[in-house]
């Protein structure tokens, strides 16, 4: 049977499958070696820094096949995966539109660092495609945008975006790291170019730091060698542990979207909460396109507690079972403040505008049985009067 035909599940466990001759064993084994023998034929001379041995192989053609592309590469995170991808494609003199409200790391790189470059950008704080199209100019290279994103869950239309993109030989990435590949497979709806930062959920353990770029082979081709460059190979080691995290990936998602499900519900009609921003809730701005394009709505939401900042510490510090900590997608349930961690480098401005208070909570909901994570919401919230 042909890969394009298995389920999800089916692909977590065997896409990307290596079996050693010698050893015969069921998982992909960790060469730990810089040094292979030749024999007689450069071409078989790998050499980590350029993703080509097989532990790093393999790790990418299972990503490659369940997000439906032609070609995957792992690198050593995820802002390593999104600075690669962007100056592979952007040059001096050049132009690229990035959506508002994107991660805050990426938020900050083009804040810093494209204009040492020579590379102009705008920031469309909207997800009306209409806006995105006043804003292309002759010399625009690239749309990059994240559906849905960190830490609001907005959602944006990415046929329409495509769509727009295509009819001006304008490239598209989108951070998809939020929705994963089981929730959401944008190169089917017509992006570019997909990438993750593994170190969430495609791992899933909190315990390896890596980013992944899936693309088809003529994108590739031009990646590649820029990553080589750059040097932002992911370690082997850390390739073993992704690919073992990734074996798991399609049941922990459903488990996670399951349990983001039945927090966001209940979460949205508490009293003491102000907003939930969840995109299966009905009255969420984007819920419909979410619906037309997500298979599942995924396990991370956030809500603004209807509180000052200081009881909304208060608040986190109650909790019991779910961990106040940076970072997001592990088997656990994490919570933390955008404003002090993936959003602590925009400035005061920047945060109010994008409408992160103090009292926003982001929550990355784990695989626990729900029903002791709202006990464990509920207690916390009985100390906000």
């Amino acid at each position: 049977m042909e890969k394009r035909y298995l389920k999800n599940n089916t692909k977590c466990i065997h896409a990307g499958k290596y079996i050693d001759e010698k050893s015969k064993a069921v998982n992909t084994p960790i060469y730990a070696s810089t040094a292979h023998l030749i024999q007689n034929n450069p071409e078989n001379a790998k050499y980590p820094r350029c993703f080509n041995t097989i532990t790093q192989l393999a790790v990418s053609e299972k990503i490659c096949a369940l997000e439906g592309g032609e070609k995957g590469l792992v690198l050593s995170s995820g802002m390593a995966a999104i600075t690669t991808a962007l100056f592979t494609f952007l040059k001096q003199g050049d132009h690229a539109i990035f959506q508002d409200g994107l991660y805050g790391g990426t938020q900050h790189f083009i804040n810093s660092e494209l204009e040492n470059y020579g590379i102009e950008k705008e920031i469309i704080s909207s997800n009306d495609p209409t806006d995105y199209a006043n804003a292309v100019k002759e010399n625009t290279k690239l749309i990059f945008i994240e559906s849905p994103t960190n830490p609001l869950l907005d959602i944006i239309d990415l046929r329409s975006i495509a769509k727009l993109a295509s009819e001006h030989n304008i490239l598209t990435i989108i951070d998809n790291t939020f929705a994963t590949p089981i929730n959401q497979n944008p190169l089917g709806l017509g992006i570019d170019i997909v990438i993750h930062s593994g170190t969430k959920y495609l791992n899933g353990h909190s315990d390896v730091l890596c980013g992944a770029v899936v693309t088809s082979e003529k994108l590739m081709a031009r990646i590649l060698p820029r990553a080589m460059n750059h040097g932002g190979v992911l370690d082997i080691n850390a390739c073993y542990l992704l690919e073992r995290g990734l074996k798991t990936l399609g049941i922990r998602i459903e488990r996670q979207n399951q349990n983001a499900q039945v927090l966001a519900d209940y979460l949205n009609k508490h009293p003491k909460v102000k907003m939930v921003y969840y995109p299966s809730l009905p009255d969420h701005p984007g819920h419909e396109i979410a619906k037309a394009q997500m298979h599942g709505f995924g396990g991370m939401l956030s809500f603004e507690l209807a509180c000052d900042g200081k009881t909304a510490r208060k608040f986190v510090d109650e909790l019991k079972i779910i961990t106040s900590a940076v970072s997001l997608g592990g088997v656990e349930s994490i919570t933390c403040f955008p404003a002090e961690t993936s959003h602590a480098e925009l400035t005061p401005e920047q945060l109010q505008s994008q409408g992160i208070s103090d009292s926003l909570i982001r929550l990355s909901v784990g695989i626990e049985d729900v029903e002791d994570l709202i006990m464990d919401v509920e207690s916390a919230l009985s100390i906000i009067s």
